[in-house]
């Protein structure tokens, strides 16, 4: 039998409750949008629950959208108050069975990550290198 461990977050998650939109393009590529709330946040991602609208499905491309009068709200990471931030579709929450459609979904932030200058040891001559992580 395998033990499992405890997997720390890379990123802290915090309870936020606003309003938001999605939006993305179905298979046919016609426009979809989806009015959400955010359930928790991290610098990395979202938890948004959506009680009605058209399935999303896994690894889709969406934008999400914080409603402009909650983008100041104290707890909201910074890239979701400069407005729309590109996102995938990462998990998919069980379907309702009043609606048939998945109760809510886990996004991850889709986001340049800031150049870091990683400190790397030279291979021959003993000193240390810097290698930029992109």
């Amino acid at each position: 039998m395998m033990a499992f461990g405890i997997v720390k977050r890379s990123n802290e998650r915090k309870v936020v409750t606003v309003p938001a939109r999605l939006t993305w393009k179905d298979a046919s590529g016609a426009v979809r949008f989806a009015s959400v709330v955010t359930r928790d946040v991290s610098d990395a991602g979202v938890f948004v629950e959506c009680d009605a609208g058209a399935a999303i499905p896994l690894y889709r491309l969406v934008h999400l959208q914080v409603e402009r009068s909650t983008r100041l709200a104290e707890k909201l990471p910074m890239r979701l108050r400069e407005g729309r931030v590109l996102s995938a579709v990462w998990r998919v929450a069980p379907c309702r069975k009043s609606t048939g459609t998945p109760s809510g979904y886990a996004l991850r932030f889709l986001v340049d990550p800031p150049a870091a200058a990683v400190a790397a040891p030279a291979r021959m001559t003993g000193e240390r290198a810097e290698a930029v992580a992109v």
